[in-house]
């Protein structure tokens, strides 16, 4: 199997808008704008105007927090 058919194989992650993200983060949208404009959201991946983020990517940050929440003092 050649690169090119193998990368078709692949499972796709999906690129999702800022309201599904924000909801599978459980917080408003605005929040989720704040939360880019703060660093705890990656920068949106742009499409024309158009911004999205993998949805794995978003899973992955609401894991991390989940391991890290009581541990800052």
């Amino acid at each position: 199997m050649n690169t090119a058919q193998s990368d078709l194989a692949a499972p796709i992650d999906p690129l999702i808008r800022d309201k599904e993200a924000a909801s599978i983060m459980r917080i408003s949208t605005p929040t989720f704008w704040r939360r880019v404009k703060d660093g705890t959201v990656p920068s949106p991946i742009k499409l024309g105007g158009m911004s999205r983020w993998s949805r794995s990517e978003i899973i992955e940050i609401v894991e991390r927090l989940k391991i890290t929440r009581g541990k800052a003092a």
